[in-house]
């Protein structure tokens, strides 16, 4: 399950993400954020790794890949919440990629995410 959360707004977009991630799972959600990359050219962009999350399926991950590198210079913060350290571990080792920050946060802190990116 992929879903916008309820507490972005403009060009802070919070994803939550729960349960083991499907391609469908992507080609739902992908149409919302090019509208916002259209509205607001750059977004930062949390991606919050709730308690049921299982990871992707191999399909989920190539669309999730494929959309990360089309807009590597469209993101100007990303915030990683609560994901497991395997999870981690591969954005630390693609976070040179992005043009943006990086950061990263345990699970209790969505708080301090969500005001980071907001600035």
């Amino acid at each position: 399950m992929l879903k916008i959360m309820e507490e972005s707004a403009g060009n802070v977009v919070g994803i939550r993400a729960g349960g083991r991630l499907t391609e469908a799972d992507y080609k739902a959600l992908l149409p919302k954020l090019e509208e916002r990359f259209r509205e607001f050219g750059r977004l930062n962009l949390l991606f919050y790794a709730d308690e049921t999350f299982a990871g992707w399926s191999m399909e989920a991950a190539w669309e999730d890949a494929s959309f990360g590198f089309a807009h590597v210079s469209d993101f100007e913060r990303l915030a990683l919440v609560g994901a497991p350290d395997w999870v981690v571990w591969c954005v630390k080792l693609s976070a040179f990629l992005f043009k943006g920050e990086v950061r990263i946060f345990e699970a209790d802190a969505l708080g301090a995410a969500w005001a980071w990116l907001r600035g």
